[in-house]
């Protein structure tokens, strides 16, 4: 790294002789890249965290393609007046289909779904049954004639031995739920027919979200004008669901990037705005007397300089790298929404050591070109060695499949080098044109007036403090089974209180067949291979098995002249059966639908086919859709319970051998879980072994890569420790941020070992009264940086700030205590070892 450095040295001297010339090229790249960056959007969409060839993924987006994918806007009308809700329903179709957006140019909505026509399901129920189910419906109406038949004869006694009673109420009773499925109520309303909800389709994509808030903004304007007590004095109204909460759910992310940004920069910049002004005060006070000319308020109104020297710099490394991101990435996802706080707080780092060290400097005498030179020399190679082992920490996350680590890793790792190269090479020429019009305050402290204060040769109780953390590091090493990972993705989602109050004002009760995932076939023999395959492993996995139902509309719906006679033969069997007196005159609700159904004779046609039920078996050209509908037994917001599902359906092999894979939202979050969950082991132990042989190049030592090394690992064991306690589990969203930990915590051991090996033995408190300060200040700034997400509504995000501040904190200690009690015990033992090329080249004191 020297070489590299000495190469780049000139580039120090050309910020002191052209400063202007630096900063125009550096602004009109940033400006370039500025309005790159500002074009960046937030994509929530989990299937989009797996690489794009994901062979899940690739069968969701045909998926869609196919079947399509809309979300619609929900309108709940709600008044015990069944007639007054049509009636408001009726009005709000009309006043809805013709709301226009003028920038479309295109009506907001292009249909509704409001009144189902089921009389032609009711007459075709049969004929759009399983040969499954007519099956068990031709043993319901033999059970139920033999039954009737029995009871009618006199002599006939019924001991309660009849085995098979409750398989013929199952079989009913599957019937009877897969007529309510087939066939729904006329009206969208709720048991007690007090609820209406309507649902309007619109014609901008969901990702549009300025679409979306204008569609929003005019259906507000629009329910304005309606008067809701003239259909019903009780009348109520409320519109949202899905749709409305996707919004919600990306405004607040983006709410919470804003409000983490300005709290967490805010914080940032006051504790360095405040550390300079004490330091350069102190040392300014430090000097001679006679050299004092300015007073307390002329270091007070130049409190701002620190922040412009260091932050102008900043800004511009994050106009470059969210400029790239947009380039290379295009948009950001929800782990990545908030790396803009977080590279602020990490970058602001290198610029606090460099402008730390070149006040000492300037502070021991020298001129403002040899304080930035001698400050690069100096400090430059533990500057540039904790950049690159950040950077390549986070680097190392690009080969992850995992799109949450992958574009997490790019974004960041480039942030890092960015942040590095403006500190280095830009900052100086700030410092230069600032020190050229006098507005830092500086005082040459060398033959102070002050007296000198000793500071300790030892550091204290260093045998206790090496034994201690040791010793915690022991405990947590063998309590590490008690660390868990959070699978529910409920708790890991934000909860939006009008979503949550537009539930409950519907009444919503979910079906026990919800949340499918689709199998696409390319012919209808696959589709029966598929079908047949689902089946023989849910008989095969009994108890266990996460499948509770599976259908396609092949088995329902006849597609060839064969089927269609086969299909009406069986219905002309039922019909038969219903005319056995014993059960012709009976008055059963299952026996009128059964009976309705019977009369069917001709085959029924797909286009006859109501509206919503083309849109459920129908692909979008109008044909019948070549897909398997898996419905999960199990509740899918437990990860556990996702994978599996995943699992147990994720591809079938048919006989021509190609592979079908299953698709779905929850197929692609298992999957995404899983494959985090498989990777994130390989990718913290790649960063750690990347970090190490960078530190081993620095150092060229393998016995001080590994000192410098020590507060990174038992930081880390005292996290884990505190997550352990806490009951603080790990999950999909914070698990990005324990690569990052690494790169950042290890650069503290860095820091030091380099300012001690410069010192030299019994210099510890030398070394922490001076980089321990900076290493502090720079350890607060990330932490800052990272403490904006406590304030975010998502629960995701606040877990990667939790998780962050507790890491960068811990290693913090370590490095501040742990550290310096293992390097004081080595040394009294006469077990340190120093280097020349380390040593100080000069007698000079960096910090008196």
């Amino acid at each position: 790294m020297r070489y590299i450095l000495d190469f780049l040295r000139p580039i120090i001297r050309f910020n002191y002789i052209y400063p202007v010339t630096i900063l125009a090229i550096a602004v009109v790249l940033a400006i370039i890249s500025g309005s790159y960056a500002l074009n960046l959007r937030i994509d929530t969409d989990i299937a989009n965290l797996l690489p794009p060839d994901n062979p899940h993924v690739v069968a969701l987006d045909k998926l869609r393609d196919t079947v399509g994918g809309e979300t619609e806007m929900e309108v709940a009308i709600k008044s015990p007046d069944f007639e007054a809700n049509k009636r408001l329903a009726e009005y709000l179709i009309s006043k809805s289909l013709d709301l226009y957006d003028d920038r479309s140019e295109n009506h907001f909505f292009s249909r509704v779904e409001y009144r189902k026509e089921t009389g032609l399901l009711q007459d075709y129920a049969l004929y759009l049954a399983t040969p499954t189910e007519l099956d068990d419906l031709i043993f319901y109406l033999e059970d139920e004639i033999e039954d009737a038949r029995l009871e009618a004869n006199p002599f006939f006694v019924d001991f309660g031995f009849d085995d098979d009673e409750d398989e013929v109420r199952a079989d009913i009773g599957r019937f009877r739920e897969a007529y309510d499925e087939l066939i729904p109520p006329e009206y969208p309303i709720n048991a007690d027919s007090t609820v209406m909800l309507l649902k309007f389709y619109p014609t901008g994509s969901r990702s549009d979200l300025s679409f979306l808030r204008r569609m929003f903004s005019s259906y507000e304007v629009m329910l304005a004008d309606v008067d809701l007590a003239s259909f019903h004095p009780e009348m109520e109204l409320r519109y949202g669901g899905r749709l409305q909460r996707h919004l919600m759910e990306v405004e607040s992310i983006t709410d919470d990037v804003f409000s983490s940004f300005s709290m967490g920069i805010s914080s940032v910049l006051l504790l360095v705005m405040l550390y300079f002004f004490i330091k350069k005060y102190v040392n300014y006070k430090k000097g001679k007397a006679s050299a004092r000319k300015h007073t307390i308020w002329s270091h007070f109104i130049r409190m701002p300089v620190s922040i412009l020297v260091i932050g102008i710099p900043l800004i511009l490394s994050l106009t470059y790298t969210f400029g790239l991101a947009y380039l290379v990435l295009g948009s950001l996802n929800t782990m990545t929404s908030v790396l803009f706080v977080i590279l602020f707080g990490l970058g602001i780092d290198y610029g606090l050591h460099f402008y730390a060290r070149y006040l000492e400097k300037r502070s021991a005498g020298e001129d403002v070109l040899n304080a930035l030179l001698n400050t690069y020399d100096s400090t430059g190679s533990a500057i540039m060695a904790s950049a690159t082992t950040t950077a390549v920490a986070l680097f190392v996350l690009i080969f992850a499949d995992f799109r949450g680590f992958s574009e997490f890793g790019f974004i960041s790792g480039w942030g890092i080098i960015f942040a590095y190269l403006s500190m280095m090479y830009i900052m100086p020429a700030i410092i230069t044109v600032f020190e050229h019009f006098g507005i830092i305050l500086v005082n040459d402290n060398i033959n102070s007036d002050e007296p000198v204060v000793h500071v300790p040769k030892r550091y204290p109780y260093a045998r206790s403090i090496f034994l201690v953390g040791l010793a915690l590091v022991i405990v947590v090493s063998i309590n590490y089974s008690k660390l868990q990972f959070e699978y529910e993705f409920g708790v890991l989602e934000p909860e939006f209180t009008e979503y949550v109050q537009f539930r409950e004002f519907v009444g919503y009760t979910s079906s026990s067949r919800r949340n499918p995932a689709y199998i696409l076939a390319d012919t209808d023999d696959q589709v029966r291979e598929i079908l047949a395959e689902i089946r023989k492993r849910q008989a095969e996995n009994g108890e266990s098995s996460t499948i509770l139902d599976v259908e396609a509309l092949q088995e329902r719906f006849p597609t060839t002249e064969d089927e269609e006679d086969f299909k009406l033969e069986r219905i002309a069997e039922i019909r038969d059966l219903m005319q056995d007196p014993f059960i012709r005159d009976q008055q059963d609700e299952d026996l009128d639908r059964i009976r309705r159904a019977s009369l069917v004779t001709d085959p029924l046609d797909i286009d006859d086919l109501p509206a919503f039920m083309r849109e459920r078996f129908v692909t979008r050209d109008g044909e019948v859709g070549r897909f398997v509908m898996i419905y999960p037994s199990v509740g899918l917001s437990d990860g556990r319970n996702s994978i599996a599902f995943k699992n147990e359906i994720a591809s079938v092999t048919t006989s021509d051998g190609e592979i079908h894979h299953a698709a779905s939202t929850s197929i692609a979050a298992a999957e995404m879980l899983e494959l985090m969950q498989d990777e994130s082991p390989y990718m913290i132990a790649a960063t750690f072994i990347m970090i190490f042989i960078l530190v081993n190049v620095a150092f060229r030592s393998l016995r001080w890569s590994i000192i410098s090394m020590v507060p990174l690992v038992v930081g880390l064991a005292w996290t884990f420790g505190i997550m352990i306690i806490f009951d603080i589990r790990l999950n999909f969203y914070n698990l990005v941020v324990l690569p990052a930990i690494l790169g950042i915590g290890n650069d503290n051991g860095v820091h030091l070992a380099s300012r001690y090996l410069e010192e030299g033995r019994n210099s510890m408190w030398d070394v922490l009264k001076s980089t321990g300060q900076h290493i502090t200040i720079g350890s607060f700034t990330t932490m800052l940086g990272f403490a904006g997400l406590l304030f975010t509504q998502h629960p995701g995000l606040y877990s990667i700030g939790l998780l962050a501040l507790i890491g960068i904190g811990m290693t913090l200690l370590s490095a501040l205590t742990f550290l310096p009690a293992l390097i004081q015990f080595l040394e009294d033992r006469n077990w340190i070892k120093f280097y020349p090329e380390f040593q100080r080249k000069d007698d000079t004191p960096t910090d008196s």
